[in-house]
């Protein structure tokens, strides 16, 4: 519990200074007038601190921000709390002892704090500002309700469905990539480090190297000439592409092209129709209105040319427009996105369509990941082997130009 440094005075108006210990500055001035005191200042005090504290202050870790699994756990051991019968109180001190991070126990210790002063709970939720949008508008649902367990497990459902098809999608993206970098960076040892000894010791013998060597010998003399251009050139590309990929329009870019890349375009989109019909629908079956779904679902996705048709659907809807005509653009959100929510529109199901449109596409996601492992695996291997299998002939037959054969 924080420590207050106070000044008052009495009813004679004698001053008072000192310590008290409260959960929030406003309970430690309801403190002080109980004593019949007249508060003239609160502030936070500076208590001794331990070594356990001073190394939290100190330890970079306390400080790193809470991750959606902490979250989703936290939200859903609060609802099975407040199904149980527990005070809303009750269950944030419980959670907040319970939360792996710091910065995670800190927050729901905050929102205690204004929950007491008087704020909502979805008030001093976004008021903290780790929590995601989505969430902060289901618990605003519940609390309007009064099912705030149901709204606080939907939305840990929420994250965590998100949570698992971006661990998807970037496993999927990564394996090859890592298999790439390690073949290149065996052959860059084998041509800038081995190959030029080889070299030496063949000349020294008054041997020629065979042609494949020597075209390796000529690409590795070729690097090492160059190698400050090559990295500097590298570290500029690098520096640029992060700078336009920062920059708004840059990122749009990027994002709206990535979606055209054969296999991985696809994958994006079904990854982003998921995202949006799962979150929409859940949004939608809770209460929360259309338009106000939609500006919470432009947050949550990350590739910002499908943020962009969804400020559009929602720019529609406020037009008294349909919301599937802006969601069917090219190379967007899938084509049967479009036509189920134009079915849901019509019969006023929308929330049941959205919620069979993200299953079907998380199915098809995941198999598309599969197909994708499996097509990449043999892929690969060729490249992978064509370009080290090059490497060692050239530097067998160099060996064999060496002994003579």
């Amino acid at each position: 519990m924080p420590t207050f440094q106070f000044r008052a005075r009495d009813a004679a108006g004698r001053p008072h200074a000192g310590q008290l210990e409260a959960a929030s500055p406003a309970l430690a001035v309801q403190s002080l007038r109980q004593r019949g005191w007249m508060p003239v200042d609160v502030r936070v005090g500076e208590a001794e601190l331990t070594v356990e504290e001073m190394w939290k202050r100190i330890n970079p870790l306390e400080r790193l921000p809470p991750r959606s699994i902490d979250i989703e756990v936290s939200c859903k051991q609060l609802a099975v709390m407040l199904r149980g019968g527990l005070t809303l109180l009750t269950g944030l001190q419980a959670v907040a002892k319970q939360a792996n991070r710091a910065s995670l126990r800190r927050a729901w210790e905050r929102i205690a704090a204004r929950i007491q002063e008087g704020a909502g709970f979805a008030e001093a939720m976004q008021e903290v500002g780790c929590f995601p949008n989505l969430l902060v508008q289901l618990v605003r649902v519940g609390e309007q309700t009064g099912s705030l367990e149901v709204s606080m497990e939907r939305g840990a459902d929420t994250l965590e469905r998100r949570r698992l098809l971006r661990n998807s999608l970037i496993t999927a993206l990564s394996y090859p990539m890592l298999v790439l970098l390690a073949s290149f960076g065996v052959t860059a040892f084998m041509v800038v480090g081995v190959i030029p000894k080889l070299k030496t010791f063949l000349e020294g013998m008054g041997r020629q190297l065979p042609g494949m060597t020597q075209l390796l010998v000529d690409v590795s003399d070729w690097v090492r000439n160059h190698a400050v251009h090559i990295v500097g050139g590298a570290l500029i590309l690098t520096v640029a592409s992060i700078v336009l990929y920062c920059s708004p329009f840059g990122r749009l870019a990027v994002d709206r092209h990535a979606l055209r890349i054969p296999v991985i375009g696809n994958l994006l989109r079904l990854a982003g129709t998921a995202s949006f019909s799962r979150a929409l629908g859940i949004l939608v079956r809770s209460g929360i209105t259309l338009l106000e779904g939609l500006r919470t679902v432009e947050d949550l996705l990350n590739n910002r040319y499908l943020a962009g048709r969804v400020v559009a659907a929602r720019q529609a809807v406020m037009q008294g427009g349909t919301l599937a005509d802006p969601l069917a653009a090219d190379h967007a959100f899938t084509p049967m996105l479009a036509r189920m929510v134009a079915v849901g529109e019509s019969a006023g199901t929308i929330d049941e369509v959205l919620d069979e449109v993200a299953k079907f596409h998380e199915a098809q996601l995941q198999s598309a990941i599969r197909r994708l492992s499996a097509l990449i695996e043999p892929c690969i291997i060729v490249v992978v082997g064509g370009i080290v299998g090059f490497v060692y002939i050239a530097f067998f037959m160099a060996l064999f130009s060496a002994g003579g054969a």
